[in-house]
């Protein structure tokens, strides 16, 4: 029978440094992307309709399931113990493979979309540099370097930084969705009202764009329990977060988008920093607090950034939960003994995630790259997501927390709008120079993984059982 003993024992070295305040601004920070927005603003005035039905058929379905989940489990490492102990330990580690996965994919694009932010801060003359490969490169190694540094020094200073950065995203939201109001009242009014419930035609891509917006979107609740051994009252502080930050968010991704659909042409969307762009198209040369937009955009540069610091932490507890499992060498699970934090796992984070980066900027447009690393690291969560969906309705779980009815019914609607998501997401939502050789590569490099994954599992076991039957024999001849 799998437990989580060893690791509730190893979970008391941290710090608790995490309080409800703190876990709230990290669900605001984690969830809401900074280009969702405009992905949904693909749809126009439709996107209302579109929203609540994934509300409605994912969001509320996946926070009921993971608060069920974290008071049958309180475990540092959140779903990837969920499913471990739910399952078996193959599979919990092929979801902590791609839930880790998944936090690379996203950091590996973090020079694109702060390169892209910075061109609109600097102003048009800087546009160049959001198409230059180089400067990218330089970018991303920035970034990345201080990512490093702050995950060294620990969520003593993490949790600080994103509260800040929970607190601009909100205000730069608000900025936002207050725009078309003040440019009605300046003369300038939008043909666009904030609310229609028309639906869109159905299509592959509006079926895509519904998956994006459903599960790309909305997915992140899980994220805080990676951190309960960190947190004060974990079993009760994890499901008041969420319950505190999701009407919020969900009105900010609602009314956010109608800004950016009333505020920029919906062909002319920039997919990598919408909320830049209609910030910068939605305001002329002597609006009162025109001259401010450069500074709110470099403040929400500074949210997207805080919200990658607290990405790069939760990826450095997998591997470290993992190694204090004995599903990987127990390298990963070294904490520094002053500051509790995952050294070891941090160094190899950081270094992977800059060679993707590279790889993906290589050979490929901006808007294609960025494409393609975001499909690939949705695929990565989605799998995992499947299986979460899956443990009300047939993990040991049940055992401990018998799920209501109407859970179950939510787990399999949460389910079903994941496995859309997965699906649609092989093919891309813009115009690139081969849609076949997109899709080949999203699909191929998938499937790699997972194929790396269960031989590097299949083999660290061999490896494992090897060692310990050499050392039963030298104890007996010993």
């Amino acid at each position: 029978m799998i437990t989580g003993t060893d690791t509730q024992v190893r979970q008391r070295e941290f710090h608790k440094e995490l309080g409800l305040r703190n876990l709230v601004m990290c669900q605001i920070l984690n969830i809401v992307g900074l280009y969702w927005v405009g992905t949904a603003a693909k749809l126009g005035p439709s996107h209302v309709a579109f929203w609540l039905l994934g509300i409605a058929l994912f969001y509320l379905p996946s926070a009921a399931v993971v608060i069920y989940l974290n008071r049958a489990h309180t475990l540092e490492g959140g779903l990837y113990e969920w499913t471990r102990l739910g399952f078996n330990e193959l599979t919990g580690f092929l979801v902590g493979w791609n839930m880790w996965l998944n936090c690379v994919a996203i950091l590996s694009y973090v020079g694109i979309q702060t390169i892209t932010m910075l061109a609109y801060v600097l102003g048009p003359q800087s546009a160049w540099i959001a198409q230059s490969k180089w400067a990218m490169g330089a970018a991303t190694l920035a970034v990345l370097g201080s990512l490093v540094a702050v995950a060294f020094i620990g969520m003593g200073l993490g949790k600080w930084i994103q509260d800040f950065g929970g607190a601009v995203m909100v205000l730069v939201f608000l900025a936002l969705i207050a725009l078309p109001f003040h440019n009605h009242l300046a003369g300038r009014p939008t043909e666009y009202p904030p609310f229609t419930l028309s639906l869109p035609a159905i299509s592959v891509l509006s079926l895509n764009l519904l998956g994006k917006m459903s599960f790309g979107a909305l997915a992140g609740f899980d994220s805080m329990a990676i951190f309960a051994g960190e947190c004060r009252d974990a079993s009760k502080a994890i499901g008041r977060s969420v319950l505190i930050a999701a009407p919020v968010i969900a009105a900010m991704f609602v009314l956010g988008t109608s800004s950016v659909v009333a505020l920029v042409p919906r062909d002319k969307i920039d997919l990598v920093s919408p909320i830049s762009q209609a910030l910068s198209m939605g305001t002329r040369p002597g609006d009162p607090g025109v001259s401010l937009i450069p500074l709110v955009i470099a403040a929400l540069l500074f949210a997207y950034l805080a919200s990658q610091a607290l990405i790069f932490a939760e990826a450095t507890r997998l591997p470290l939960v993992a190694g204090w499992d004995k599903l990987l060498p127990e390298w990963f699970g070294r904490l520094h003994p002053r500051r509790k934090t995952p050294t070891n796992s941090i160094v190899f984070l950081g270094a992977v995630a800059f060679l993707i980066a590279i790889a993906g900027v290589a050979g490929a447009g901006q808007q294609e790259a960025f494409q393609l690393l975001q499909n690939a690291s949705g695929i990565f969560y989605a799998l995992a997501y499947l299986a979460m969906f899956a443990l009300p309705l047939a993990g040991r779980q049940r055992k401990i927390a018998k799920p209501a009815l109407w859970l179950r019914a939510a787990a399999v609607s949460g389910f079903l709008i994941t496995a859309m998501y997965l699906v649609l997401a092989l093919f891309p939502i813009i115009d690139v120079p081969n849609p076949l050789v997109f899709t080949l590569k999203i699909g191929g490099f998938v499937l790699a993984c997972e194929l790396a994954a269960a031989g590097l599992f299949l083999s660290y076991r061999r490896r494992s059982a090897a060692n310990a039957n050499a050392a039963g024999v030298n104890a007996v001849e010993g």
